[in-house]
């Protein structure tokens, strides 16, 4: 059965593009002029993607995007959208986008993009074996069942978040670099955009605070990110 992907945009064209784009790769895609409809089809029938323009008729992108995300921590979500300004980017990423494609785009990067958020399995995280638990400090991940435990608590988590995490923990022992994430967990390089991988830090870098976890993600300046406890910090 192909996956199938929600595409709520106002301009018809733009809808009917992507959907040639993603249905030439075999996904199955509906269409959306508005993100209420789009919303309302969730309720009924969960895809495996979603994608939103910002800028719709009633209510907007971001907001449909939280609220999405409020009620399905593990659904991939994609803006698409023409706003390109640094705010709105993090402003994305923050209400729980896991990605932001920026148009116009090259109908590769689009396929690209949604193929990497769309995969689900831990294989490729480390030469196809993923343990049955992972666990730094008090954060434990079941890559499994795709849940995290932070202080004995659920702890919220998108698809991407999830992953980054997951690969954090099991290269503990060392820093990871920026285009070794973004080749790893997106499997693709853009290097000329390292912006997705700080973007997902601070995001959970705000989770971890909420929860008062002694849980840090360094930065290690001019190369990437390294796993670290309050109490190893120098």
């Amino acid at each position: 059965m192909p996956q199938s992907i929600y595409l709520a945009d106002d301009e018809k064209n733009i809808r009917d593009l992507i959907a040639l784009f993603l249905s030439q790769e075999g996904f199955s895609v509906q269409t959306f002029s508005d993100g209420d409809a789009l919303l309302s089809a969730c309720k009924h029938s969960l895809p495996d993607l979603v994608m939103l323009d910002i800028m719709m008729p009633g209510t907007d992108g971001l907001s449909i995007c939280s609220q999405l995300r409020q009620e399905n921590s593990d659904l991939p979500i994609i803006i698409v959208s023409a706003k390109d300004s640094p705010f709105d980017r993090v402003t994305g990423l923050t209400l729980g986008s896991d990605d932001y494609l920026i148009k116009p785009f090259l109908p590769q990067e689009l396929v690209a993009r949604v193929r990497a958020l769309l995969r689900r399995s831990q294989k490729a995280l480390k030469d196809g074996i993923v343990p049955c638990e992972l666990a730094f400090g008090t954060l434990t991940l079941s890559p499994n069942l795709h849940t995290a435990v932070l202080n004995h608590e659920p702890l919220t988590l998108t698809p991407t978040e999830f992953d980054f995490l997951s690969y954090m923990i099991m290269h503990q022992e060392r820093a990871v670099s920026r285009d070794e994430l973004l080749q790893t967990l997106w499997k693709m390089d853009w290097q000329s955009d390292t912006r997705a991988a700080d973007d997902l830090v601070k995001r959970l870098r705000r989770k971890l605070r909420a929860r008062q976890s002694n849980i840090r993600i360094e930065t290690v300046w001019g190369f990437g990110f390294r796993l670290a406890l309050e109490e190893d910090v120098m």
